[in-house]
C-alpha cells in the first residue's frame, strides 16, 4: 500500500491525489487504506517515514567505517545516488512533495538533520584519523554544504533516468572532495586584502 501511494503522491502530489487513486494502484479498496493507514495526511506522513528510513539505510549499510574517509563518503553518496536512481517516486515525495507542505516539512527538516549529523560524524572521524580537530559547527557547515549539493544534484538525476548514479557520485567527489580533503588538509582560501 505504501509503495502504490508513494507512485500516487510523486505523481500528483499531495493535494491532487486521491484515496481512490491510491487504493486502485495497491489494488485494494478504499475503506482498506483508511483502515491500515488512516486519514491522507498519515498515509503520506508514513510514505515519507519508509522513504526517509530506506534512504538512510541504504547510506548508512554502505559506508564502512574502517575505510579511509574519502572511501567512506563516495560509498556513501554512491549508496545515495543509487537510493534515488532506484526510487525516483521515493525521491519525489521526500524532496519535491513534502519539502513546502506542513506538516510534512517538518518531518523531512527532522530526516534531512539526522543526514548532516551522519556527514559530520563523518567528517569529524576523518579529522581525528589525521591528527586534527575541527569545531563542531565548522564540521555542520561543511555537512550542510556536502548535503545541500548532493540533493541538488540528485534531484537532477531523478530528472534523468538515462543518468548514471555512480557517475553523479563520481562527480559530486570531484566537486566536494576536493573542497573538503583540503579543508580537511588545513587549507583554506581567504578573500584578498580590501583594496580600500
Amino acid at each position: 500500500m505504501l509503495d502504490a501511494a508513494v507512485k500516487v503522491f510523486s505523481r500528483r502530489g499531495f493535494h491532487a491525489a486521491s484515496m481512490d487513486e491510491i487504493a486502485d494502484e495497491a489494488g485494494i479498496s478504499k475503506p482498506m487504506v483508511y483502515a491500515y493507514l488512516g486519514s491522507k495526511e498519515e498515509l503520506f506522513t508514513a510514505c515519507l517515514h519508509q522513504e526517509g528510513t530506506r534512504l538512510m539505510e541504504a547510506i548508512v549499510g554502505a559506508v564502512v567505517p574502517d575505510l579511509p574517509f574519502d572511501e567512506q563518503l563516495w560509498r556513501g553518496l554512491r549508496a545515495f545516488f543509487r537510493f534515488v536512481g532506484a526510487h525516483r517516486d521515493g525521491w519525489a515525495v521526500l524532496y519535491r512533495q513534502a519539502r513546502g507542505e506542513r506538516p510534512f516539512a517538518d518531518d523531512l527538516a527532522a530526516m534531512r538533520s539526522r543526514i548532516i549529523e551522519v556527514v559530520a560524524g563523518m567528517l569529524d572521524r576523518g579529522l581525528v584519523a589525521q591528527g586534527r580537530e575541527v569545531r563542531a559547527a565548522e564540521l555542520e557547515v561543511m555537512a550542510y554544504a556536502l548535503v545541500g549539493a548532493a540533493e541538488s544534484l540528485a534531484d537532477w538525476l531523478a530528472d534523468h533516468p538515462d543518468a548514471d548514479p555512480d557517475g553523479m557520485a563520481t562527480r559530486m567527489m570531484n566537486f566536494g572532495w576536493t573542497g573538503a580533503g583540503s579543508m580537511l588538509a588545513g587549507h583554506q582560501w581567504r578573500p584578498p586584502p580590501a583594496a580600500d
